[in-house]
């Protein structure tokens, strides 16, 4: 059993009608549904929660954190994204979804600006599969499409150690590396774009598939705290 904790800002839905039309129980609740088999089990928290919904408690019984994120950005206490992060570095699993690439958490994983080009114009998006022999692509189509977009292009700024998973291509006739993997620590990261809040890409099918196929890619191989301690030698040591 993957304990997955599903982590949502939850500003759009309480702030816009239309989002909330859309989402009734939240980007989380909609994920928490359209996720659920029997080896995944869910917890949802957002930004109301105690601790930004990123508590010691909280993390210590996640295998896997699942974040959507927006609005709320430059409110996150920069305590619960130190604290987030470094249980990645120790172990635990994260996927990021859409606009949480410009979140606190990801740059601080990243260590860099994490900056984009985008459009929201809800136009056309496809999807390739660029690594279909990764666990992440088990299942899931060659190409497929997302009917209506907010479009992020390159360049995309992270790490030259993301490896692509999935490319995509707007109908305005921009390209971006939209399915990332990373590796921070013990910690396995993935980032996946489609996802805007205006739109039920949440609810397709293909996009579910590689959301749930990354979080099992994510979740914990080994569990450990990285320090740097003095040793002792294992070994006689000969000096001249």
């Amino acid at each position: 059993m993957i304990r997955v904790t599903i982590w949502n800002e939850f500003i759009h839905e309480q702030q816009e009608e239309a989002v909330r039309a859309l989402y009734p129980d939240g980007i989380h609740g909609a994920l928490a549904s359209g996720l659920r088999t029997d080896d995944l089990r869910f917890e949802c928290v957002t930004m109301d929660d105690p601790d930004q919904g990123l508590s010691e408690a909280v993390l210590n019984r996640t295998d896997v954190l699942v974040y959507w994120a927006h609005w709320g950005h430059a409110r996150m206490e920069d305590v619960n994204v130190r604290r987030a992060a470094e249980c990645v570095r120790n172990g635990m699993g994260l996927v990021v979804l859409h606009s949480g690439h410009y979140s606190k958490l990801f740059q601080t994983l990243c260590g860099t600006t994490c900056a984009l080009e985008w459009r929201a114009v809800g136009e056309k998006e496809r999807v390739w599969c660029v690594a279909p022999d990764h666990p992440i692509a088990e299942g899931v189509p060659q190409t497929f499409v997302v009917p209506h977009s907010e479009m992020y292009g390159e360049p995309f700024d992270i790490p030259e150690d993301a490896k692509p998973v999935f490319m995509s291509w707007f109908e305005g006739g921009n390209v971006f590396r939209s399915g990332i993997t990373l590796k921070r620590g013990f910690g396995r990261i993935f980032y996946f774009e489609p996802g805007h809040e205006k739109y039920p890409i949440f609810y397709q099918p293909e996009v579910l598939r590689v959301i749930g196929n990354a979080v099992r890619w994510a979740a914990p191989r080994y569990r450990g705290v990285h320090t740097t301690p003095k040793v002792e030698n294992l070994e006689p040591i000969r000096t001249e």
